[in-house]
């Protein structure tokens, strides 16, 4: 075991889940992509609020309130840190999927009849489903960049698809089934030569790797914060001052309005214009723990280490008989992230074996079904590394696979 091995292995003592069992058995959690666990760091920062200074934000000027307003709004210069940008670009939402719709809806309004909104054939339903509603609602009509042999997008066919007529391209970063990592910089490149706007869905990769949000040049950036060590219930909109200024809001009352009379009403400047009503307060306090948390690690090792792991789990699958890993075999501009199938076991089946052993896995489409029929699989069993993951749990997962065969090859399939 090398040193980045120890480093990360004690680290695992910080996330308390991770000490139980299941079925007798020590639990490998491995369907981060679904939501990463949570450090005692994390934990005690929600318990501590509701304990020492429960109350709203934004109102009150007692004492509680005070601190309770600070605590919150510098999570905003905190998450405009991580980024690298000003905390005035930073919106709270509900999750990614919240921020994907306020993004849409916000900008329908600039759309009409004949422009074209460009998306993937890898895009999670989240960044799908409000843009097709946003289409039929404008006339505008949705384009899909294919994906190659290599499960990489086709940059070739997305240059043909992106055009003049192109007023908005919205991507993911990394493939939550494939574990691709799109070349962001190259989009971004394509959209300022056709004079659209450039949005990109960062809920696979904020926590795999450092991002200057300036230096990428997006026009917005969406992600979550449970998938970022932190709570559920809190996302982010990263976007340009450009983007903000043209952006409707979708939700209005509470601290989002500058004044109210009867007959009409002004708002306040963003990013509260967005947020409107009691704000999930405690999570978002939680939220700036869990990145001072991961910020504390430092992002380089977890970048080493989880490559390491992603180039290890490479190798072991490539031991197995007849499974196929649904994504390239690169270590290269990929992340820890593998759909796996076999020709004669559903994935529902082997993710019960495979819990049956204590692996936590995901089943199913993955919230892509359009990119399922691309693959032309109904479902996946999906692993997802952390840097909290081990070697060791890489071996016992490959065990496991290899014995649902052998299991399914003696008839003993009923679970």
């Amino acid at each position: 075991m090398n040193s980045l091995e120890k480093y990360f292995k004690k680290i695992r003592n910080d996330f308390p889940i991770l000490n139980q069992k299941i079925n007798e058995k020590k639990l490998i959690y491995v369907d981060n992509s679904a939501t990463s666990q949570k450090p005692k760091q994390v934990i005690k920062a929600l318990t501590n609020y509701y304990e020492t200074y429960n109350s709203n934000v934004h109102r009150g000027i007692h004492t509680l309130a005070e601190k309770s307003t600070k605590n919150y709004e510098e999570v905003r210069q905190i998450v405009g840190n991580l980024i690298n940008s000003r905390k005035e670009n930073i919106v709270f939402t509900k999750g990614t999927t919240d921020s994907l719709n306020l993004l849409s809806n916000g900008i329908k309004h600039l759309l009409k009849k004949g422009d074209e909104i460009v998306l993937s054939q890898m895009e999670h339903h989240a960044n799908i489903v409000p843009w097709q509603e946003v289409a039929k609602k404008t006339g505008a009509k949705l384009k899909f960049i294919p994906i190659n042999k290599d499960f990489e997008l086709d940059i070739k066919e997305a240059k043909k698809l992106i055009t003049k007529k192109t007023k908005i391209i919205s991507l993911t970063h990394i493939s939550n089934v494939l574990g691709t990592v799109n070349d962001i910089k190259l989009f971004a490149k394509l959209a300022k030569k056709n004079n659209a706007l450039f949005f990109v869905d960062g809920a696979q990769s904020i926590q795999h790797q450092k991002l200057d949000i300036k230096k990428l040049d997006i026009d917005a950036f969406v992600f979550s914060s449970h998938k970022l060590y932190g709570p559920t219930g809190i996302g982010v909109l990263y976007a340009k001052k450009k983007v903000l200024d043209i952006l409707e809001p979708k939700e209005f009352g509470g601290d989002m309005i500058d004044e109210v009379f009867f007959d009409y009403s002004t708002y306040a400047k963003p990013p509260l214009k967005f947020e409107a009503g009691t704000p999930n307060i405690a999570d978002v306090i939680a939220f700036g723990e869990a990145i001072k948390y991961f910020e504390k690690i430092d992002i380089k090792k977890i970048e080493k280490y989880e490559k390491d792991l992603t180039a290890y789990f490479l190798k072991k699958f490539k031991t197995l008989r007849n499974y196929k890993l649904q994504g390239n075999f690169k270590t290269k501009n990929r992340a820890g992230v593998f759909s796996i199938t076999h020709p004669k076991i559903h994935a529902h089946d082997l993710t019960t074996i495979l819990d049956k052993e204590a692996i936590a896995t995901r089943a199913g489409h993955h919230c892509a079904m359009p990119l399922m029929s691309v693959l032309d699989v109904s479902a996946t069993t999906r692993v997802s590394l952390s840097f909290y993951n081990t070697k060791e749990e890489i071996d016992k997962i490959i065990e496991v696979l290899r014995k649902a065969e052998i299991i399914y090859e003696k008839g003993e399939f009923l679970v």
